[in-house]
């Protein structure tokens, strides 16, 4: 008696390996969009930090601030680059708040700076238009597109 598979049995095995990728396929998409998502959450929460951070330094007096600025630093760069520290002068100590300014996850163009993949929003700007100004008061993405969650990204 000859064994093996007739040419029905693999059509049939062949049809069942397709229908379950067919089915896995958007769900991987599904599962990356998620993942870019959760970076983006946390890049925005790691920026806001680093400003927040920055802020504070300003209010307790650790860095010299004109008085008709809102105490907010006026690049992202500077939070990776650091500011002189009025409270350890003689040390020339420097404030760091960032290791590196980190990337909008969902930016598609390799050739911006990671600074330039971020909206930056003034203090003096509203939420729902924000403009670019003398101080970083908040970031935003720049990625076109709705979340998964209903919100277009551009508003998180």
């Amino acid at each position: 008696m000859n064994r093996g598979f007739t040419l029905v049995e693999l059509l049939v095995c062949v049809a069942i390996v397709a229908v379950l990728a067919s089915a896995a396929i958007p769900m991987a998409e599904v599962a990356a969009r998620r993942a870019k998502e959760q970076e983006l959450h946390r890049a925005l929460r790691e920026i806001r930090g680093a400003l927040d951070a920055y802020r504070h330094a300003v209010e307790e007096g650790r860095i010299v601030q004109p008085m008709d600025r809102s105490g907010y630093p006026p690049t992202l760069r500077l939070l990776v680059e650091g500011v002189p520290d009025a409270a350890r002068v003689e040390a020339q100590a420097r404030l760091y708040f960032l290791r590196r300014i980190p990337r909008d996850p969902l930016c598609q163009d390799p050739a911006l700076s990671d600074e330039a993949t971020w909206g930056k929003r003034d203090y003096q700007s509203s939420a729902d238009d924000p403009r670019e100004g003398d101080e970083v008061y908040d970031v935003y993405s720049l990625a076109p597109g709705v979340g998964l969650n209903g919100i277009p990204y551009r508003n998180w």
